[in-house]
């Protein structure tokens, strides 16, 4: 069933997805021996340029704690300026993205996406941090991409970012970061990342 104004609270996201995107992706067992979880390309294609996931999380800025948060953590993920985005949705990470979530409203609105932390997230994009890297086997098909949300986003738009800055008299824009195909990429295909490249 797609959206419309009359059903919007029984929307499937995957189905707006594919109409709207082309492709659908799924979380599932890595196609890399002991990488766990992977990202899959699950319906049709995604083509060469396109967003193909969203790295969702906590953003702290370089001079923010992260101490507790980064133990044992392998969804730290590190921006070429220094802000981290903290994308695990388990333990302390999760609770003090829910808490960040639930502070930072505006009457009505919510700023953040919280549904990424659960297994059916709204913004079917939100699943960047089980991307995996790649390897000597499997050459990477996507890219990282920063970036920051103008002054001037939609407010009522804010509710499908799946990030949160864990500071909230921050001055800086929100931070996101997507990734990019870098070639098509066919239905069965795993999304693989080089960790150490990402575009400017």
């Amino acid at each position: 069933m797609y959206c419309s104004a009359q059903n919007e609270k029984f929307c499937d996201p995957s189905a707006v997805m594919l109409k709207t995107l082309g492709f659908n992706i799924k979380r599932k067992l890595s196609s890399l021996q002991s990488a766990g979880t992977g990202v899959f390309v699950t319906r049709g294609r995604a083509l060469k340029g396109n967003i193909v996931a969203m790295y969702p999380g906590t953003i702290y800025q370089a001079d923010e704690p992260i101490f507790f948060q980064s133990i044992r953590n392998p969804f730290v993920f590190r921006c070429i300026d220094g802000i981290l985005i903290d994308g695990n949705d388990k333990a302390i990470s999760k609770i003090v993205y829910r808490s960040c979530s639930g502070r930072d409203r505006f009457g009505p609105f919510c700023l953040s996406d919280c549904s990424w932390l659960t297994p059916h997230p709204v913004n079917p994009l939100a699943v960047g941090q089980y991307v995996n890297n790649c390897s000597n086997e499997m050459a990477a098909n996507v890219c990282y991409q920063e970036f920051d949300i103008p002054n001037g986003f939609p407010l009522e738009l804010r509710q499908y970012l799946p990030n949160v800055n864990y500071r909230p008299d921050t001055q800086r824009p929100l931070r996101c970061v997507v990734l990019v195909s870098l070639r098509d990429i066919n239905i069965g295909e795993e999304l693989l990342s080089n960790y150490y490249t990402i575009v400017h």
